[in-house]
């Protein structure tokens, strides 16, 4: 199974809204990850967004699911802006992992 999520329709040109993150980490990207399956973040038609938004987004999945979530988050057409972002949560959250060893 995989599912696509279509970023622009439901966060607009910028992703900032971190209520937004939270909702679709809550209903869409958990219940993805805890079955194993690919969930793809289509970020066509977004500018940017905000470090917040991506750690709402992304950061307790990481947590919970670790290499599933490294493995089956793919952030289709996301600009180097985006990516740098989510890159950044990344790092951070690699280095979370290392602290609790």
């Amino acid at each position: 199974m995989k599912k696509i999520i279509k970023m622009k329709s439901l966060i607009g040109d910028f992703a900032e809204n971190k209520d937004i993150a939270k909702k679709l980490r809550l209903k869409e990207i958990i219940p993805v990850l805890s079955s194993g399956a690919e969930i793809i973040l289509d970020f066509k038609g977004v500018s940017g967004a905000t470090q917040s938004f991506v750690h709402a987004l992304i950061s307790d999945p990481i947590r919970k699911y670790k290499d599933v979530a490294f493995n089956n988050l793919v952030y289709k057409n996301a600009n180097n802006n985006i990516r740098e972002t989510v890159s950044i949560v990344y790092r951070y959250m690699q280095e979370s992992f290392e602290d609790e060893r």
